[in-house]
Formats: structure tokens, sequence, C-alpha cells
């Protein structure tokens, strides 16, 4: 099917169309309204999940699959709503409802976005959230070597599901397993496979969505612009993702992963330099990342210091594996010994961070392990970064109460695609990825001061990174770098929309301007449509 919109919709769609999505203008009782209107046409379904903030669960919902706790903060704007699609067309009818009461729309899979934009906004008010967590059946098909994955599954139920029809085929995206697969994939979906396979969007065929009329769309019907945009252009801009069919990939029945720890009295200085001089030229079959954090030593007087973890799978086996470590990266030391083989889906718990012997049933539960307070950043690298500079990149660790910094191995297949084959465009010539954490527990923390250090270390590192732009992952949010001041302002490229997909933004701004042009789908970093005086010009920037 190329498109489908509602019965009942059909019989408004000129209202739809003139409901302009520009401002959501509060009703006293668009609560009400936006429930009476889901009753409305949904009078031979159940009633639709909505809760309000009255309602006992509210709080226990909202909090469900949030990963940040800074957003959870009493400071931070609530939802008026919690919405939970059960069907298909209760997706098509809450973007009418969400219009017609005058409630801004946040759309929410799996909650792991970095600073909370599925269910927190800090532009406009009141908003509600369509949480997709009710769409997530995977449905692979062996045959085809393919998959149809709705949206609110996580990536970890889509590896387990995979799994469990064949030990020798996978997909190629994150390593954290609880992430939402409706997001996950549209900004890119990087993970341990990509430097044979490339990123998730990458090993995508076809979508179905739900444009701002309510209309679903698959890829014949929705156009190769859109289809494009989708894979990789952000989360909450195009539409509603209510499932994708991705490719699965072959992966060797044995599987080797190891984790190699050194500190800075053990040579992690000059190990990291190296590891980054050839990194991105290593066999494709392996990926190595590198976990640096804060330590505290042992002695008399307890001093800081860091750690450098190298945390590893080779699509191989650990004789395999010993043979490429021996002739491209001997400094490692690799040992038989920290050399663990096991099937790929085993692995995927490995990267994960589960303990050994977790079953993989675990990864049924689509629950995060980690959920904290934290701030996080990115950058990528195209040069080493010289021993001088990791020297004093320490010395501003140890500032922090806990910080980490995860380097992320590139090369491989991701030299090989085309930076605008995606709107990802992180490609030829970048080494690695650097993601900056700063992390606390406590509610009652200043959490001005984590923001401040690593604003601080940001700048540190600035003379090292890429420049024009300086890039970012768009799956790392940052509204550091910049933000749309309401639902409807035009961000010119240079200030956020160029460090995250290069020349590639002004595409994206185009197809925007195409299938959502009175800006449905915003939030404080989405895509904008072309102001109406530039529209028709061309005009990006």
């Amino acid at each position: 099917m190329s498109s489908s919109i509602h019965p009942t919709l059909s019989l408004i769609i000129l209202l739809l169309i003139s409901t302009s999505c520009l401002t959501a203008v509060s009703s006293p009782l668009y609560n009400e309204e936006f429930t009476l209107c889901l009753l409305d046409l949904e009078v031979y379904l159940p009633n639709p999940k909505v809760y309000d903030q009255e309602h006992p669960n509210f709080d226990t919902l909202l909090q469900s699959s949030a990963q940040n706790l800074r957003y959870l903060m009493p400071s931070m704007p609530k939802p008026e709503l919690l919405f939970f699609p059960q069907y298909e067309l209760q997706v098509q009818d809450g973007v009418f409802c969400s219009k017609s009461s005058g409630i801004h729309l946040r759309v929410r899979s799996g909650g792991h976005d970095y600073e909370g934009l599925s269910y927190v906004s800090q532009i406009e008010s009141p908003f509600l959230v369509m949480d997709m967590s009710n769409f997530r059946s995977v449905n692979v098909n062996m045959t085809e070597k393919t998959a149809w994955v709705m949206a609110g599954a996580t990536i970890g139920e889509v590896y387990y599901r995979i799994a469990e029809k064949s030990p020798i085929h996978g997909f190629p995206a994150g390593i954290c397993t609880s992430l939402g697969v409706g997001g996950h994939i549209t900004g890119g979906a990087y993970g341990s496979l990509m430097r044979k396979y490339g990123l998730g969007v990458d090993n995508v065929l076809d979508a179905r969505i739900v444009d701002a009329d309510g209309k679903i769309h698959d890829r014949a019907g929705m156009g190769e612009d859109l289809f494009w945009a989708i894979r990789g252009g952000g989360g909450g801009s195009f539409g509603i993702m209510l499932e994708w069919k991705i490719k699965l990939v072959p992966v060797p029945s044995t599987v080797t992963v190891f984790t190699v720890t050194r500190t800075l009295e053990q040579g992690a200085t000059k190990l990291l330099h190296r590891w980054q001089q050839v990194v991105d030229k290593l066999d494709q079959n392996l990926f190595i990342r590198v976990m640096i954090q804060v330590v505290t030593a042992g002695g008399g007087k307890a001093e800081r210091s860091v750690r450098t973890s190298y945390n590893a799978l080779f699509l191989g086996t650990a004789n395999q594996l010993l043979t490429v470590m021996q002739k491209s990266f001997p400094e490692l030391g690799l040992n038989r010994s920290d050399c663990i083989e096991m099937s790929w889906i085993q692995s995927v718990l490995y990267m994960a961070g589960y303990p050994s012997g977790t079953p993989p049933e675990v990864l049924l539960e689509g629950k995060s392990r980690f959920k904290n307070f934290f701030k996080g950043k990115s950058d990528f690298v195209r040069y080493p970064i010289p021993e001088t500079a990791l020297e004093g990149l320490w010395k501003r660790l140890v500032e922090e109460d806990s910080p980490l910094l995860i380097w992320i191995s590139f090369g491989g297949m991701m030299s090989k695609i085309s930076e605008s084959s995606t709107p990802f465009p992180h490609r030829k010539g970048t080494i690695f990825m650097i993601q900056y954490l700063s992390l606390w527990d406590n509610a009652s923390e200043d959490a001005a001061k984590h923001m401040d250090w690593i604003g601080r270390l940001y700048n540190y590192t600035a003379p090292y990174v890429s420049k024009f732009p300086r890039e970012a992952y768009v799956n790392f949010r940052d509204l550091d770098l910049g933000m749309n001041k309401n639902g409807t302002s035009f961000i010119p490229p240079s200030v956020w929309g160029t460090k995250y997909y290069k020349g590639n933004f002004a595409r994206l701004v185009q197809v925007k301007t195409k299938v959502d042009p009175d800006n449905c789908f915003r939030h404080e970093q989405s895509i904008p449509p072309l102001p109406l005086s530039l529209r028709g010009k061309g005009i990006t920037d």
C-alpha cells in the first residue's frame, strides 16, 4: 500500500489541511478536546489510552523510557497528556486531533534522546507525547533475509528476533540495546558492525510513515526524497515512523570479543596515540572503541588517574583476530587469554555491558540499564590528536566527578559510502567519533557545574577535531549547538544544521518544505521548512 488515510479523516481533509501547525493555541479544554476528538473518530475501536497529569500512573508512564533524568526534574515542562496508540489508525487520528485541539505533538519511541526532545518541549506549550511503545513487533523473513520492525521495538528486541531465526545473521545498529528503533534509525544508527556493513540507515530497504496529513506512506508512496531524508535526518521532523524494513547481514557462527585496559602508568597515552594512527585502517571485520574513565589510584592518599579500555568485536575466531592484531596493532599486546569466542547474539550482550552468562532473553525486556543525569556532546576526528594534547585532556578529565569519553572507530565500509547517500555525512576521512559525557546520580547536585565542565572540555578539544564545520552526531543531540527559538523560526544551517548534516542540510530543508510546509512535526532542533518568502527560490541559507 503506497498511501492510505482513515475513512473519517477523508471527510474532513480540507479542515485538516487548513489547520495550521505553526502555533499550538491553547484552549482551556484542550485535554478534553483531544480525547473527545479521538473518541469521535474511533467509535468502533477500544477507548484510546490517554493519560492526563491527574492520572495516578502519569509519572510512572512518563518516566518509563526516559533515560536522561535531567529532563524529569520538576523544573522541566511536562506534557499535558500521554497518548499510547494501539492501532495505526490511532496514530493517524492523533495527528489530526493534536491539530484540531491546538496541542503541540511530540513522539517517543525509545526515550533515549540526549536532550529529552521526545518527552519535553522547552519552546512551546501545551504539548502531548505520543508514545509508540505498543508498536514493537519484529517480523523476520529468512527467505528474503529481511525484517519489518515496528518503531516502538528496541534494537535489542530486533537482535534477539533475528538470532532466534538464524545464528549467522545480524543487523548493523546500536550497541545500547534499549534504543527505540523508530528514533534510533532516523539518526543513522552506528554500532559495532558499521566498519563491515555501514550504519543501520545504510541497510534500510523500506519504511512506513504517517505524514502531517495523517496519511500512511511506504517507500513507493513517499518518494525517494523523503525516504532519503528519514534515513539519517533525525527524528521528529518529517512524520511519525511506523516501521522499517531492514536488510539482514551475515555474521560468522563464531565471533570474538575482548576488553583490554591500560592506565596512564601502563603507557596509555602513547598507546591511544597509536590507536588513532591505525584504527580506521584495520581489517573491516574488527571494531575497536576506547572507553576513557577516571579512576582512583590506591595508596595512602587517593589520587585520580585515567584508565583506557579497548573494547572490541571481531567477526571471526580468536586465532584469526590475533593474526590481524599482530600485523596491525601489536602495541596493544593482545593475548589469547584476552579473547573470548561466542555467538553474535552473545556479543551483543557483551558489548552492551551485560554480565557474563546473561541469557539473551533479557533483550526482550526492552529496559534501559542506565538511567542517570547527564550531559553529552560529540565530535568527529580526522587527524590523530597529539600526545601533548592528550596529556592536557587527562588533566581536565580528573577535574570532573564522573566523566566518560567513548572513542568510536570509523573506516572500513564507512569510508566507502558517499556522504550524500544518506543525510548522515560523517564518512570518508573520519578516523573516529568522540562521545563526551558528564554523569551524576543525585538530583540535588548542581547541574550547571557539570554543564560548565563539559563545555570547557569541548572548547579545549576544538583545535584537534573536524572544522568548517565542527561536526556532531544528531543522535547525540546537543542543544548547545543552537535551537529553534520557537516552532516556526528558520535557523540558518550555519548554527547547527551543518554540524549534524554538512552539505545535506540544504536538501533536508527542501524535503521538509515539500512534505511538511506548516511545520507540524517540530522540536528544538527539527529541520525547519523554508520561510514563505524563500520558497521556490532554492535558497536555504
